[in-house]
């Protein structure tokens, strides 16, 4: 469908090659998929592909192995875990100014989301659960 095709290296910008197709204008008018395809009064019609490089194929294949998977899951558990402790024990910002302040905002945050784990492992009300 596509009247012609250019190959775009950019090399120079550190992106990678693209394919760029041009499509005819005529043929989109009479398309029964023109509604979002096809810009009414557009002189061309262009579609885009990005190549990926080695590097990105790599990391495709990395990721589709099971060691990568098995990785992800406890990746998966840190980061909730991390998000806990920056969203509701304000471990995002040090509320103090020093090195000190800093690592007793750190180690009261920490004490704080270990006290409620063991709050709920035991089976007793924790606060700031959802119910």
């Amino acid at each position: 469908m596509a009247i012609k095709y250019r190959i775009d290296k950019r090399s120079n910008q550190k992106k990678n090659t693209r394919i760029k197709y041009f499509f005819d204008i005529n043929k989109c008018h009479v398309c029964p998929y023109r509604n979002g395809c096809y810009k009414e009064n557009a002189k061309t019609k262009t579609y885009s592909i990005t190549i990926k490089s080695d590097y990105h194929k790599n990391q495709e294949a990395f990721q589709k192995t099971q060691y990568f998977k098995e990785r992800f899951k406890t990746r998966y558990m840190i980061e909730a875990k991390n998000s806990e402790l920056k969203n509701i024990h304000g471990y995002s910002r040090c509320d103090a100014a020093g090195l000190s302040n800093m690592q007793l905002q750190g180690a009261v945050s920490i004490f704080a989301v270990n006290l409620k784990r063991i709050l709920k492992l035991k089976g007793e009300v924790c606060p700031n659960e959802k119910k």
